[in-house]
């Protein structure tokens, strides 16, 4: 199996904690984990399979990290490339800015011809609006730590199943 790229940014040490649970039901040995404050095109670029975890902020913003490399994003080429996005938000408090950030990155790597795999349903939420909500699902996992913490394990479980597919790889835990 080739390796798993799992690029987050976060602020306050959730999204990075997601994605190393990510990374532990996949099988570390299979996910190379990075913080996006800290790489450059050619660290994205290797990977055939990739992971992009954000949380969004305030009214719809991208986490910072992501906020400063999304630029970066516009020269990549992402054709050939499988990727699956992640998202950490508030659905009720910012109930109309729910996981916006995933939608953000979607639209930046459709464009520049990213594969997006691991939809997921928009059933059992309870938000208004979502920039990351197309045709009915969300174009990533989205997780509300805030009010469904509870719901987190059991969501990236059931991801990580939808993922080995198209990522083929068997889910460690």
């Amino acid at each position: 199996m080739m390796k798993i790229g799992l690029f987050y940014g976060s602020d306050t040490g959730n999204t990075e904690e997601v994605a190393n649970k990510i990374a532990k039901i996949i099988g570390e040995e299979y996910v190379d984990v990075h913080s996006i404050g800290k790489v450059s095109n050619a660290d994205l670029e290797m990977y055939d399979h990739l992971i992009f975890g954000t949380s969004t902020w305030y009214d719809g913003e991208l986490q910072s990290e992501w906020e400063d490399f999304l630029p970066n994003l516009d020269e990549i080429d992402f054709s050939g490339k499988t990727v699956a996005l992640f998202g950490l938000g508030d659905q009720l408090t910012y109930g109309e800015y729910f996981i916006d950030g995933v939608g953000i990155i979607y639209d930046k790597i459709i464009e520049r011809g990213a594969k997006v795999v691991g939809h997921w349903p928009i059933d059992d939420y309870d938000f208004e609006e979502s920039v990351a909500e197309r045709e009915g699902n969300f174009v990533g996992l989205a997780l509300d730590d805030d009010n469904e913490y509870q719901k987190t394990d059991g969501r990236i479980k059931k991801w990580a199943d939808q993922l080995s597919t198209a990522f083929r790889f068997t889910v460690s835990i």
